[in-house]
């Protein structure tokens, strides 16, 4: 399934994508059915059968009960597919990105990359959909968009290893990690963080597709699933970057194995891969692949896409 939320009156209502519409599940008048993402991940099992009654029920309706909850997709006002996570964690799983970052830096790469798969907790009460994205004027010194996909977790758990880490993942979806360079930078020199180089947004988005959709670019392996979904960004029509998830020097199973290791992890939980070589400019303006650099700027349309995943377009505003 695509799931997403979506806006309607005023309410962010739980959708799923069926043909060119979204249904409103609990629009459906179906008994328990979930009415918002949270619930619907927390509901476990119950949740996913009344979104099969659901879906069931609305392919067999007529056209005034279908019309009545659903929306056309091209119409549709999109939130983050989960708008308020519980947590929110970033990985660093890229190795082509983290050795040119190091090496822009004129520091050798860690050793300690191939040891533990690290994350950082980012600001989950900053989370945006497709749409504007609004940033202050110091975030505008040296704006950056991250190239990144993430997951879900759609069942508690802790001490999860890295060989059953993929039955709790609810789903994947695009993500871009918005980054203040000038404001991380100054940060980091205090070995703290990243905290206001980062806190002010994260997208994600526009649907959370689930495992089964993506069987056929999946390969299992003993430590998780890779995913052969290539990744791309855009801005103002220009390509930027390109990559794949499948080259994530770890799997999102062992991260969830090293994440939930004497900690719990709940439905609702977002755990993003970190960014995929070429997937920034902090990356790229360091490799000269752009001379001068190149930096986002209000009024900039940044496109990030993600083969099944779609594409989650972000317009720059800059707030007075």
């Amino acid at each position: 399934m695509k799931l997403c939320t979506i806006l309607r009156n005023g309410e962010e209502r739980l959708g799923v994508l069926v043909g060119d519409h979204i249904l409103d599940v609990a629009a459906s008048g179906i008994s328990g059915a979930p009415s918002d993402m949270l619930a619907y991940l927390r509901g476990g099992e119950s949740a996913r059968t009344r979104v099969d009654e659901a879906l069931a029920w609305f392919a067999s309706a007529d056209a005034s009960a279908r019309e009545a909850c659903s929306v056309a997709a091209a119409d549709a006002t999109f939130a983050s597919p989960v708008p308020h996570p519980t947590s929110m964690r970033d990985g660093y799983a890229f190795r082509q990105h983290v050795e040119a970052a190091r090496r822009n830096r004129g520091v050798e790469m860690i050793p300690e990359f191939d040891e533990i798969p690290i994350f950082y907790f980012t600001n989950h009460q900053a989370v945006f959909g497709p749409g504007d994205i609004h940033v202050q004027p110091l975030h505008c010194q040296q704006l950056d968009f991250e190239l990144e996909c993430a997951i879900v977790i759609g069942k508690q758990g802790r001490n999860i290893t890295a060989s059953e880490a993929d039955s709790y993942i609810a789903g994947l979806m695009v993500m871009n990690d918005w980054s203040a360079r000038v404001l991380q930078m100054q940060e980091m020199k205090l070995n703290l963080g990243p905290a206001k180089g980062k806190d002010f947004a994260t997208s994600l988005g526009p649907w959370l597709v689930t495992l089964d959709e993506l069987a056929e670019v999946t390969t299992s392996t003993a430590v998780g699933n890779h995913y052969d979904l290539g990744m791309k960004c855009v801005i103002n029509g220009q390509d930027v970057s390109v990559g794949n998830v499948k080259d994530m020097s770890w799997t999102f199973a062992q991260i969830i194995e090293r994440a939930s290791y004497g900690v719990t992890l709940y439905p609702g939980d977002v755990i993003g891969s970190g960014t995929c070589g070429t997937g920034c400019f902090l990356e790229l303006n360091g490799s000269k692949v752009y001379d001068p650099a190149w930096w986002l700027k209000p009024g900039d349309v940044v496109t990030c896409s993600i083969d099944r995943l779609g594409d989650l377009v972000n317009t720059i505003v800059l707030d007075a």
